[in-house]
């Protein structure tokens, strides 16, 4: 198999990764069981340490989980019917139409999207579903939420890899050469700490990349204001993301 080039943003760190990521919202997995023919076998790619991948399993009987980061596939969550493989999503190793739903979540703007689609339309059974999925810039109930949106634009905007910018346009200028479905307004919603919020700051690529290039650790001041704001360690704020959804189906010719 020729090997799709695979930029690393997240190996490093994978131990945070998991402890901190956010989870998505059940409703997001049972509104894409709808749309697929059947619901015996999902693909999530791009899984990072399984934080769909583990949902997928409440609605389809086997979940096959990849991530080109075998760093992330050592760190997922263990699920009954879902299994982990270090693989790239352009090459799942699956076999041809045996598929009744392709996710990536988060992870659609760091692939070779030609070579992707040729994969899903190997895979995909006649009409199955597939999902880009991608959660925006958050947002904290309160007065720290333009620290947080000032550290974030300001502070370490001119870290974030180029490939954001998809994030940031809600995956609206991706190709996705399949017939559209769809979903339901959704978004993740949890309620953190202080402490959690700067976990899952620290996950982030840019943070990661300004940590090497400057002589301090912008995370050291973010994290000083913030604390300042937060009115105890034991509070917890709401934390909110929007989803945005690149969802449809694959017609029964597309793999013919």
């Amino acid at each position: 198999m020729t090997k799709t080039p695979f930029k690393d943003h997240f190996s490093t760190g994978s131990d945070n990764y998991a402890a901190h990521r956010p989870t998505y919202p059940p409703e997001l997995v049972s509104e894409l069981a709808k749309i697929c023919p059947g619901t015996r076998l999902a693909l999530d790619c791009g899984c990072g340490t399984g934080q769909l991948s583990v949902l997928l399993a409440e609605k389809f009987t086997q979940v096959i989980a990849t991530d080109a980061s075998t760093a992330q596939i050592q760190k997922a969550q263990a699920k009954k019917g879902v299994t982990y493989r270090a693989a790239p999503a352009e090459e799942s190793g699956l076999p041809d139409s045996s598929v009744d739903l392709i996710t990536v979540a988060q992870a659609a703007h760091w692939l070779d999207l030609d070579k992707f689609y040729q994969e899903v339309q190997r895979i995909a059974v006649p009409d199955a579903g597939i999902a880009l999925i991608s959660y925006g810039v958050l947002h904290v109930d309160g007065d720290v939420d333009e620290i947080v949106q000032n550290f974030y634009y300001e502070v370490i905007g001119p870290y974030w890899p180029a490939e954001r910018r998809h994030v940031e346009e809600g995956y609206r200028n991706l190709p996705f050469p399949f017939p559209k479905r769809m979903l339901p307004e959704l978004a993740i919603t949890v309620y953190w700490t202080v402490d959690d919020l700067i976990g899952y700051v620290s996950t982030w690529s840019a943070v990661k990349l300004a940590q090497k290039s400057l002589t301090s650790n912008p995370v050291t001041a973010f994290e000083r204001e913030l604390r300042e704001r937060w009115e105890s360690q034991e509070q917890r704020r709401r934390v909110s993301w929007p989803l945005s959804l690149l969802v449809g189906n694959v017609p029964a010719n597309a793999n013919s």
